[in-house]
């Protein structure tokens, strides 16, 4: 079934678990992600960010997303990730999707909630809900997104922000990156406590991939409520992919037995996700 993304947030935070967020590009990939959620009876928010938009058709993107969620057992939600541009958004609100967020984290705080409260306006009155950011989260290895310089969110900063822009959640800089990390994770727990207690809505940690499994569950107990997962489903189809390239028989094979193989390696991480957020707060 479709639902709102803000529904699934809130009962997410009332309930003290997290909601794992899929970067998604294609059909497999979307079979994957709600195929896992069924799997573990749990919701799941399909995210696609705006830098997929050359290579992805959003309206059909959408169309299809909206015909496996009425499908579904289980609150599936189609969410606009990382979107800069005013016409991406108001596109994909167009076409269906539940949320959107609009990262305006490259401006000055004044201008950030300028922007961020004309996006809020516009999607309010369509009944979409909103995300921004505060902060930036830093571009780890293996990763297709932006560099970011790794501000990370001063909570009071968090608290104008939030209340001068009605935002419906907010993400969360507290040290996670894009991709995977290539040293140490230095992820500031105390910094999400101080952000908790300076702002009511629920709270998304971006950067799902690499982080330990014990620094995800502070985090849930913590106040998260979304995390964003990419790049670890990413590397395991790449690798089952570079896998099957290596058998000398695979230049007979069929591109919809190379698909199929593709999305079984994406379900198990996309599973252990789902599972992991799942509860963890209580």
């Amino acid at each position: 079934m479709l639902v709102n993304t803000k529904q699934i947030l809130e009962d997410a935070q009332r309930g003290q678990y997290a909601v794992a967020a899929f970067n998604v590009y294609n059909l497999e990939t979307v079979q994957a992600a709600i195929g896992a959620a069924e799997k573990e009876g749990q919701p799941v928010i399909i995210a696609l960010g705006e830098r997929y938009f050359p290579t992805v058709d959003v309206e059909g993107f959408a169309a299809l997303v909206l015909a496996l969620a009425a499908k579904s057992r289980v609150p599936v939600a189609l969410h606009l990730d990382h979107a800069y541009e005013k016409s991406s958004i108001v596109r994909a609100i167009r076409c269906g999707f539940t949320s959107v967020m609009y990262d305006g984290s490259k401006f000055a705080l004044e201008e950030n909630i300028a922007r961020t409260k004309e996006i809020v306006e516009i999607a309010h009155m369509a009944g979409v809900s909103v995300e921004a950011e505060i902060g930036s989260v830093a571009r780890g290895a293996f990763s297709d997104e932006e560099e970011g310089d790794g501000t990370l969110t001063d909570p009071e900063s968090a608290r104008r922000f939030v209340a001068e822009t009605g935002v419906d959640f907010l993400a969360a800089a507290i040290g996670t990156v894009h991709g995977m990390y290539t040293g140490e994770p230095k992820i500031d727990l105390a910094l999400l406590d101080r952000i908790r207690e300076a702002v009511h809505v629920p709270l998304v940690l971006h950067g799902g991939s690499g982080t330990p499994d014990d620094v995800i569950t502070k985090a849930i107990r913590a106040g998260i409520c979304k995390i964003n997962v990419n790049t670890e489903v990413s590397m395991a189809a790449v690798a089952q992919l570079l896998e099957f390239s290596a058998d000398p028989s695979a230049g007979k094979a069929h591109l919809s037995t190379i698909m199929a193989n593709m999305q079984q390696a994406m379900e198990p991480v996309m599973t252990k996700f789902v599972r992991l957020l799942a509860h963890k707060g209580r």
